[in-house]
Order: C-alpha cells, then structure tokens, then sequence
C-alpha cells in the first residue's frame, strides 16, 4: 500500500515537471526561435565640427542696418541700432506689399483703373508745397493700378501711396488697420505706421524687419517687375525715371531710396553677391536706415558688397554617403544610416550648423533601406537629406537565438503586454 502511494506521488511529480518543461518549451521555444528581435542601438554622428566658419559681411557701426537671406527668417548680419528707428520712405514699400496682398497684380498686368479722387489730388498740391517728391496728378484722372505703384515706387510720389492706400481701403484709416493685421501676420512687430508714405517720424521699424520688407518686395512678382525697370511712362504722358536706383556697380538693387531729417538716407535693396573665388551668385536682402550723409552711405555699401563677396564659401553641408548613424545589432550586426544626396551651398557662417538627425527604430534591414533624415539649419534657410542603409542589417541565425533566451524572452513578453 505504502508502494503504490510512494509511486502515485512520484508520477505526480513527473507528471508536474512535465508540464512545466512542456509549458517552457512551449514559451522558450516561440520566444527564441521565432519571436520578435531586440532592437538595434543607433548611435548618431554629429558632424557639425566638420563645416569651419566662413565670416559675416561687415555692417555699418552706425545708424541701423540688416541683411537677410532670401529663406530666412532671422538676419544673417546687423549693424548700429537693433531697436525701431524713423524708416522714412521705406514705408511706401510696406503701402506697396498691403495693397497687393489684398490686390494682388501679377507681372506686367495693369490691374484696374484708379480714379483719382478731389483728396487725392489736394494731397498732392500739399506735397508740392511741401517739397515732397509728388509725381503729378489731376483729379479726375484714371490710373491703372500698375502706374500707380510705379509712381509710388519708382518716382517715390507721396500723392500716389496715400491715393493707392485710399483706393484699395477706402481711406488711410483704413489701410493703416490693413496694415497691422498684414505685419502682425508677417511677425513684423517693430514696425509701427501712422501714415502711407513714412513721412511721419511716427512710421518706426527696426532694420531686420526692414531687411524682411525688402526680401518680401522682390519676392513679389509685380514690385520685382516694377523695381526693373529703369523708367517707366506713366497715365499716357508723365515720364518717371527710377530713384531707387543706386550702387548697382556694386551689385545692388534699389528698392527705396529716401531721406527725411527724422530718418535720415535710407535704403532698401538687394545686392547680388559674386564670391571671389568663383561661383553661382547669391543675393543678400537688406535695409541701411539712418544713414548720415551720401558719403558714408556709399562708404557703407562698398564695404558691404566687398566684405560679402570675400566670406561668401561654399559649403559641403552633406555628402552623399556621410554616415550620420550606425546601428548596431546585439548579435553582432551593424549598418549605417547614410546620405541619399550631397548638398552644398553658398554660405556665410560664424558658428557650426546644427545638425539634427532622425533614424527609425530597427531591428533588421536591407542595403538602400530608407531609415530617416538629417536636417540642418543654415542661414539661408532649412535643408533636410533622406538616410539609407549602406549595407544589410541581418538577421541572427537559430543558434544565437536559442543561446541568447533573455533579450529575446524580454522582448517577445514586451510585445505581448506593452
């Protein structure tokens, strides 16, 4: 009796730690063999110690002055006064991008006629005897919409930007409320506008947003078209000739050229910058406001032009085949995550780019794979290059997997209750 009870407890046990080893292998078996697979490490390479600083372009110690690129939102060099100052006839620039915003005019296009109103043309008696740049008008007159930006523009007519201003928002009350929406959406928020025609010392702006405005205006298809020309005929009989014209030797490009006793000479432009070893041209946006006198503007300019040719390189920002990453497998496996393109570009640098990378978690892979991105900031602007395998990221053979249990057990459990 004793026998049979001692066999009985003994089959219990066999019986027990056969279905745990049935159980365990029933586990050990799927987790190793055919589970999922840990995922690779992915260390990333930051390269930016790689790309040497070229220099700025030398600004102005005085009065205010910035030059932007043409992606860019922050100035790639200031000069003298960070802070809003008189901005002058630049305003009328700004009268130029409101209007068009709300009507817009493509290139060469006359757009609609503009009759010129008794207040429009009392505006201009006012001007004339203020000995303010007016083109003439007469009231009554019809305009196209074209003529008058070109008065406005290139003859720099105050008459013609309050009459623009009228025209499009039924009064200057009304264009100055257009106006604030349009900076505030444009996050110009040191320009500030109590007038059309920055005549007012109350018309403020600080040369960055101005150097914006700038690159804003030559972006838009009618005022580049306009800004071309070197005179224009405009209402059939008036001649105006463009004075905004200035430096161009020297690779510039007038947008406005003003002077008040508030604002003193101030200039909006592009300058198209030649690097002096060779190249493909880059052009640089900006505003020189506050200037003193003729001579230390074109002082200015010059040192501008050469200093920005002289520290204008070119710059490998990424090869095609740079290694930005490496995985690596915990059985011994590795591949790297590498450039699918070069990108190189006309630069001006102070500091190393900022280099960010995104990889794609992985745990096996083929060559070619796309697995991620390197994008870096540059002050012209935002590039970003696609990442591929350089070679096959494999997977481990059955021996690794069952002499391994514990990564694989850890994941395959973490994919069942994650």
């Amino acid at each position: 009796m004793a026998g049979s009870a001692g066999r009985k407890a003994i089959r219990v046990v066999v019986v027990v730690l056969g279905a745990v080893l049935i159980l365990a292998v029933g586990v050990y078996g799927p987790a190793t063999l055919v589970g999922p697979l840990p995922t690779a490490q992915a260390s990333t390479v930051d390269p930016s110690s790689e790309v040497s600083p070229t220099g700025l372009p030398a600004m102005p110690a005085e009065g205010a002055s910035a030059v932007i690129g043409a992606d860019a939102t922050a100035p790639l060099a200031v000069g003298g006064v960070p802070d809003a100052v008189p901005l002058g006839g630049s305003a009328k620039v700004i009268t130029a991008l409101v209007v068009l915003d709300a009507k817009p005019l493509a290139a060469g296009e006359q757009g609609p006629a503009i009759t010129i109103s008794r207040e429009d043309y009392d505006g201009f008696l006012g001007y004339i005897s203020e000995s303010s740049r007016a083109v003439p008008m007469i009231a009554g007159e019809q305009w196209s919409q074209r003529d008058v930006l070109i008065a406005m523009l290139l003859g720099s007519s105050n008459a013609h930007s309050d009459a623009l201003a009228r025209w499009a928002f039924g009064s200057i009350d009304g264009y100055l409320a257009a106006a604030r929406t349009w900076l505030a959406e444009k996050e110009l928020s040191s320009v500030q506008l109590v007038d059309a025609t920055g005549l007012d010392q109350g018309d403020v702006g600080s040369a960055s947003d101005l150097a914006r405005i700038s690159a804003l205006a030559f972006a838009d298809p009618a005022i580049s078209e306009v800004m071309a020309l070197p005179d224009a005929t405009v209402s059939g009989k008036r001649l105006v000739g463009n004075l905004a014209v200035h430096a161009s030797d020297l690779g510039f490009r007038g947008l406005s050229l003003s002077y008040t006793d508030q604002a003193g000479l101030c200039f909006l432009f592009a300058l198209d910058v030649t690097p002096a070893d060779g190249g493909d041209k880059v052009t640089l946006y900006g505003a020189f406001l506050r200037e003193p006198d003729w001579d230390t503007l074109n002082a200015d300019l010059a040192t501008l032009s050469s200093s920005a040719s002289t520290t204008l390189t070119k710059t490998a920002i990424v090869t095609k085949g740079q290694t930005f990453a490496t995985y690596t497998t915990p059985w011994g496996e590795t591949a790297n995550a590498v450039a699918m393109g070069t990108e190189s570009r006309m630069l001006w640098t102070t500091a190393p780019l900022a280099y960010k990378v995104d990889v794609q978690p992985l745990t096996s892979g083929s060559a070619g794979q796309q697995v991620g991105t390197v994008t870096v900031d540059t002050p012209d602007g935002t590039i970003t290059v696609l990442l591929q395998l350089d070679g096959r990221l494999a997977e481990p053979g059955p021996l690794w997997r069952l002499t391994h249990p514990v990564p694989l057990i850890t994941t395959f459990l973490d994919s069942r209750f994650s």
